[in-house]
């Protein structure tokens, strides 16, 4: 069941569960039935379904929405609104837009079949010309990409008001990509309005003087250094961006700034052709835009603002300590700025301050008066891509190693990288890195995590490239003849009979494989060294992925489950809802009908929420110091921002309020908590997805809440529905399955507490080792539980175990007492048994009130959940 089953029980459904959703969540499975839930492409037509005059201007209303007025809270929260509202429109029609182009009902606008471009219901859409420079096809759509960064970037910045960006969309559909954005007035192709770039003559005008305003205070907060360049014809021209983006005057009158791929700085580490080290980097790269994270240049920099701090410092108490200097009226002080500043790279010499030249290791020419800047740059790019393979990657594992909310899939193992600033390209680096750790063992199961998304991504890439010789009609057989060959050792497809075609095609799924179609040809041997291949150009791993997709199950512990959802999600492909079973080598696993849709899938710009993220912000500073009340009302502040802008359908409106729900349990209030959890759940489930890792976790807090309430039953189910949706993405060994079991062993009753509670414990130890707070904490539930059951023996040697919190802990004194119990409690059940003899076997013995494994559960449940964070 995807939708959760208590929630079907209440009659009148809440808002934030019947409310759309501003962008289409992905479900890879779909209903049980074989029936399409999306609108048949094949049966069309092929006619605009909107008349010419209804076309919108998306530019024109998203540049209206962002010039409304912001003076007070009600303004910007509708300014909030409306471009949420106009950017959730745009991207629908990107998607109805896309699946029109590339299902073969629009014609290209112009004559180049290399790079042909569409216009349709107000988009200008294309797939981009594939560059040698940049690396042919894999680098047009990693142009693509960095296109919406960069445009992403923009929009973030704060009080840039009067210079804009154009509506950006990137969307996948049946392995095309193709970017769209809106259209601006008077720069369809033409320079009319260049006020700025390496083609903009020489002019000086109002409007030029206010653009490069503008862009210099961009640079400013995007880090970007003002810096000079040789044109193509010769002449120098000063920049504030790269040199590719061009800044223009549209005909409605406002500044635009285009063509944004290389916004941030290059990754040196990719750059073989500019210097060389003995660490094996840089190396080469299938394409030629690898460009540094924004998160990892403000790591970066905070990185050498600690070194500046600590040189000042260090200089200082060599010549007569710090305040001795900062109070005398001497250059010492100022000496030691200016050293420290030259040290670490700062482009001023009085004030600590670093900026990066996006065009340094990017092919471009500088004039000789740029020559001392362009070494000063090139070394800082060198220490920043170094940053990322000496700090950023070893700071992730150990962050791995010591939580238990490590990453779950693909998705928030990209998210927890792309926090640090580390790009997926380091894949491999971060394999080397676990091999090359002590704790490897205990962190299997983030190879698990690295190895599954490593084969994943270079089969999308080996799909999207067999998707080209697939005609509509066939999609879905080919679909699953490559899911087979995928997972499936040895696959060998069977021909298909007339009867079996004649039934596809009266379901509309196609005529399915036969010998004359090229992609029925495809043997899963040959797939799998195409995937192979790929993975060593991108990822530069040797051996990895072995020679079949049972390797993987048996080398770590991969499940083909978890492969085939992180496929779907991957790819736009949506399944029937029935078990899969991949044993039966005879007997395909997936067939055409069990592909019920392929749906596009939308990189989009995200719209901000100032104010409610503010509140947020806020409400988790206050809780780091301890404040809940303060913090309560400002998480009550931002739910209810989030409400006004979005209806709580954000991904921030949910982890705001899952915090909300806390903070209200830990104030003893487990009515509001529920209630709030409750719609956290919700939020999740629609806005992330049933079984993303966050719809977990929030199941996981729900189950807290509702028992602490005294609906037992109800907890269960959260419990076991978390359970059996990580069981289904990761698998059992995984440190947050030993969570969940805890949980589940403290709301059991019978057989199954222990069960649990052993499994958790068997976990911990083996992730954290037999010292680590949470397995002691383990040993303490398990020897409460035994100690319920009468077996005080083993009760005490858990008991012993758990004493491993510390002296200051406060469960040690617990613990301790617990065990002083157990143990007087030990004794006099001995002496009984001595006096009265065997007649008291069968009587049953008497448990003291405070050895009860439901005593104090709630707080123990949370404990569990907030023992790592």
């Amino acid at each position: 069941c995807i939708i959760s089953p208590f929630l079907c029980l209440r009659l009148q459904l809440p808002p934030v569960e019947v409310t759309p959703t501003p962008y289409h969540t992905l479900s890879w499975l779909g209903p049980p039935c074989a029936s399409r839930t999306h609108k048949n492409t094949f049966n069309r037509l092929g006619v605009d379904e909107q008349a010419a005059s209804q076309v919108p201007d998306w530019n024109e209303e998203l540049q209206a929405a962002r010039d409304l007025p912001q003076g007070g809270l009600e303004e910007r929260l509708q300014r909030d609104r409306t471009l949420l509202q106009v950017n959730s429109a745009f991207v629908k029609a990107v998607i109805k837009g896309a699946e029109t182009i590339v299902d073969g009902f629009a014609e290209p606008v112009n004559g180049n079949p290399e790079d042909p471009a569409f216009l349709w219901g107000g988009l200008f859409m294309s797939q981009g010309a594939a560059s040698t420079e940049f690396g042919g096809e894999k680098g047009r759509r990693a142009a693509q990409r960095l296109e919406l960064k960069g445009v992403q970037a923009y929009n973030d910045l704060e009080g840039m008001e009067g210079l804009h960006t154009l509506p950006t969309a990137i969307v996948d559909y049946r392995g095309v990509r193709m970017s769209a954005q809106g259209l601006a007035p008077g720069l369809e192709g033409t320079l009319f309005g260049l006020l700025y770039g390496v083609n903009a003559g020489p002019q000086e005008s109002a409007q030029r003087r206010q653009l490069l305003a503008l862009l210099a205070r961009a640079a400013k907060s995007l880090c970007i250094q003002r810096h000079v360049v040789v044109a193509p014809k010769g002449h120098q021209v000063p920049l504030f961006t790269s040199v590719d983006a061009q800044g223009l005057l549209g005909a409605d009158g406002r500044l635009y700034v285009l063509d944004l791929v290389r916004t941030f700085p290059a990754d040196a580490n990719f750059c073989p052709e500019n210097y060389h080290a003995d660490s094996g980097l840089p190396k080469s790269f299938p394409h030629g835009l690898c460009r540094l994270r924004p998160e990892l240049v403000q790591a970066f920099i905070q990185h050498k603002h600690c070194q500046f701090a600590q040189r000042v410092r260090e200089t200082l108490d060599e010549n007569g300590g710090f305040e001795e200097c900062a109070t005398a009226c001497d250059s010492r002080a100022t000496d030691a700025v200016r050293a420290a500043c030259k040290d670490v790279g700062s482009i001023s010499d009085t004030i600590f301050e670093m900026r990066f030249n996006p065009n340094v290791f990017s092919g471009v020419l500088f004039p000789p008066s740029e020559s001392e800047s362009t070494k000063l740059q090139e070394r800082l790019l060198r220490e920043a891509a170094a940053f990322i393979i000496t700090h950023q990657i070893p700071a992730f594992v150990e962050y791995c190693l010591h939580s238990n909310e490590a990453p779950m899939d693909g998705a928030s193992l990209k998210q927890a990288l792309h926090q640090r600033g580390i790009n997926l390209r380091y894949l491999g680096h971060v394999i080397k890195a676990i091999s090359q750790s002590e704790q490897k063992e205990r962190l299997r199961h983030i190879t698990r995590s690295v190895i599954g998304e490593i084969f994943m991504r270079s089969t999308r890439r080996v799909f999207n490239s067999f998707l080209q010789g697939v005609d509509v009609p066939s999609l879905s057989a080919a679909v699953s003849h490559f899911l087979c060959c995928l997972l499936v050792p040895h696959f060998t497809p069977t021909p298909v009979g007339e009867e079996t075609k004649k039934k596809s095609r009266r379901r509309g799924r196609g005529a399915g494989a036969s010998e004359s179609t090229p992609w029925s040809t495809l043997t899963g041997a040959e797939l799998w060294n195409l995937v192979c291949q790929d993975a060593v150009e991108t990822y530069n791993i040797s051996d990895s992925l072995g020679s079949g997709p049972n390797h993987l199950v048996e080398q770590y512990g991969l499940q083909k489950l978890s492969l085939l959802r992180e496929f779907c999600l991957k790819t736009g492909v949506q399944l029937r809802l029935r078990d899969y079973l991949f044993d039966n080598q005879n007997k395909a696993p997936i067939g055409p009908d069990d592909v019920v849709n392929m749906f596009p899938i939308v990189k989009h710009i995200r719209m901000p929420t100032v104010d409610a993220s503010k509140a947020y912000r806020a409400a988790q500073s206050t809780i780091h110091k301890g404040l809940l009340d303060q913090a309560h009302e400002h998480l009550k502040e931002a739910a209810y921002l989030f409400g006004r802008v979005c209806d709580d359908l954000h991904p921030e409106a949910c982890y705001c309020h899952s915090l909300l729900a806390r903070v209200a349990f830990l104030q003893g209030k487990a009515a509001e908590a529920r209630s709030v959890q409750l719609k956290a759940v919700v939020i999740s489930e629609r806005v992330l997805g049933f079984d993303h890792p966050n719809t977990i976790q929030q199941y996981a807090f729900l189950g807290v809440y509702v028992y602490a309430g005294g609906e037992i039953a109800l907890a269960q189910k959260c419990f076991l529905r978390a359970r059996l949706l990580m069981l289904t993405v990761h698998g059992e060994d995984h440190p947050y399955t030993a969570t969940l079991d805890s949980c589940l062993g403290l709301v059991l009753s019978g057989d199954q507490t222990g069960q649990f509670l052993k499994n958790a414990l068997r976990l911990n130890t083996s992730f954290f080792g037999s010292t680590a707070l949470h397995t002691a904490l383990n040993q303490h539930l398990l020897a409460q539980w035994l100690c319920s059951k009468g077996d005080y023996r083993s009760a005490m040697t858990h008991e012993k175990e758990a004493l491993t919190f510390g002296e200051d802990h406060p469960q040690t004194h617990c613990s301790k007492e617990f065990l002083s119990t157990i143990t007087k409690q030990a004794v006099q059940v001995e002496r009984l048994l001595r006096q009265t003899g065997a007649d008291c076997t069968d009587q049953t013995v008497e448990v003291c009130p405070g050895t009860q494994v439901g005593s104090g559960t709630s707080k123990t449940l949370l404990n569990l959940k907030e023992t790592r964070k």
